[in-house]
């Protein structure tokens, strides 16, 4: 959606209900699509032959529908054609940012379902944020128009892992794997021990990088008009299922 045009303020607040029980009790909503917005790219704006999620919330279910189809093996690979291709030469209308880990069994597009211009996908080991990735995140906010970030981290997370072991151990990690394990530490569950500690600190440190998310100060201007949502969720290897992080 275009921040240029005006909304009606109960719009916005229409927009927020909904986002709010769409992911409501720890699971991503399921639903339909919308007909978006004009696309946008870097240097154009251009019609694209197919719909788009236009906001946050139908951005939301877009993505739970696709991993559902994904962990009930009824993937539909869409968006993969020829005429697609040759479509995106000249812009793209990506709906969601999804900053992930670099896990290769958490392929964002795989695990949603999704095909080309559908997702832009940042991927850093435990989803750290570092300026790199915060430009990225933004880039595809304020130059495209994406309504929807998603931080997705996931079970036995080989990051966390290390950052637990780390602080629990006083080890060093080498070179650079310890300056992402001291990114993820303030999130480690101290209340917990052992494997539960781990998981735990998944959850927060997906909290944690999405609560600094909420608060770029770009980024908050957007989720206070309804244009912008940022939202946490957990993948989990053992049933394929993503679900939401308060």
């Amino acid at each position: 959606m275009n921040p240029t045009q005006e909304t009606p303020q109960h719009d916005h607040g229409s927009r927020r209900t909904l986002l709010r029980a769409a992911i409501a009790g720890g699971a991503l909503a399921t639903g339909g699509l919308a007909v978006g917005a004009a696309p946008a790219s870097a240097t154009t704006r251009t019609t694209m032959p197919r719909t788009r999620p236009a906001d946050p919330v139908h951005a939301l279910r877009e993505l739970a529908a696709g991993n559902r189809r994904w962990r009930t093996l009824r993937q539909k690979h869409p968006h993969e054609t020829s005429a697609v291709r040759k479509a995106l030469i000249s812009g793209q209308q990506p709906f969601a940012v999804v900053l992930g880990c670099i896990d290769s069994r958490v392929p964002p597009e795989m695990v949603f379902d999704q095909g080309l211009g559908d997702l832009m996908t940042v991927r850093s080991a435990g989803e750290v944020l570092d300026e790199a990735v915060l430009g990225s995140i933004a880039y595809g906010v304020l130059e495209l128009d994406i309504p929807l970030i998603m931080v997705l981290g996931h079970q036995s997370c080989g990051a966390v892992t290390a950052a637990v072991h780390a602080e629990e151990t006083g080890g060093e990690l080498p070179a650079h794997i310890q300056y992402v394990a001291d990114q993820i530490r303030p999130a480690i569950d101290h209340t917990q021990q052992g494997a539960a500690r781990i998981d735990s600190t998944v959850t927060r440190n997906v909290a944690m990088i999405s609560r600094r998310l909420a608060e770029e100060p770009d980024l908050a201007a957007r989720i206070a008009t309804g244009d912008l949502a940022v939202v946490g969720a957990r993948y989990e290897l053992t049933s394929q299922r993503v679900h939401a992080v308060a």
